[in-house]
């Protein structure tokens, strides 16, 4: 029996994945709600999955911050404290990460692996080209956006479907945080 991947993104109403310009973390739209519940998701037993240049941004982002930031959130601290596989064919060595090993190769082939191994759910919060990957292989079991109440067509970073493959979205499961954040949880099927 294969364990679920869940792909996790933060997205604004346009699909972008990040914004630059005076665009804080979260949007600036965090509140209590978002930041309980994130930690709660992260608090359960679950691997998780970054490409490479994922990793090494929340490497650098953390290696930079203090433990006041808001990068320095409890969910955030968690998720690096969890086992955690990085797939990359341009790292080597050991990782700035507590519990993270590298694995080279194509990462279809290594999360099918995983996803048949391992014995917990595994989880993945951005590697966008990553998981389109993942995604049109069939491999992603659950997409969960995390909604912010924003329009970023200036400033918008990171789209996150970008040259994706079209997908039929089954929602599975939805809530409201902190009274205007969604949170998306769908089911995805290639479109035939």
């Amino acid at each position: 029996m294969t364990v679920t991947y869940t792909f996790d993104v933060f997205s604004s109403l346009d699909g972008f994945g990040g914004a630059g310009g005076d665009w804080t973390g979260y949007w600036g739209k965090q509140g209590p709600e978002l930041l309980n519940h994130r930690l709660a998701l992260y608090n359960e037993d679950q691997r998780m999955v970054f490409g490479a240049n994922t990793y090494r941004a929340f490497a650098r982002m953390l290696a930079s911050s203090t433990e006041e930031s808001e990068v320095r959130d409890p969910w955030v601290t968690r998720m690096r404290n969890l086992p955690a596989t990085v797939v990359s064919t341009t790292l080597e060595g050991s990782l700035d990460w507590p519990d993270a090993t590298v694995v080279s190769g194509d990462a279809v082939h290594v999360v099918a692996r995983l996803k048949e191994e391992s014995e917990v759910p595994l989880r993945s919060h951005g590697s966008l080209s990553m998981n389109r990957a993942l995604m049109a292989a069939g491999l992603v079991d659950r997409v969960h956006v995390t909604l912010f109440p924003v329009i970023t067509g200036r400033t918008g970073l990171s789209p996150i479907f970008e040259n994706a493959a079209d997908f039929d979205l089954e929602l599975i499961e939805t809530r409201t945080l902190d009274g205007s954040i969604q949170e998306l949880i769908y089911r995805p099927t290639l479109h035939a």
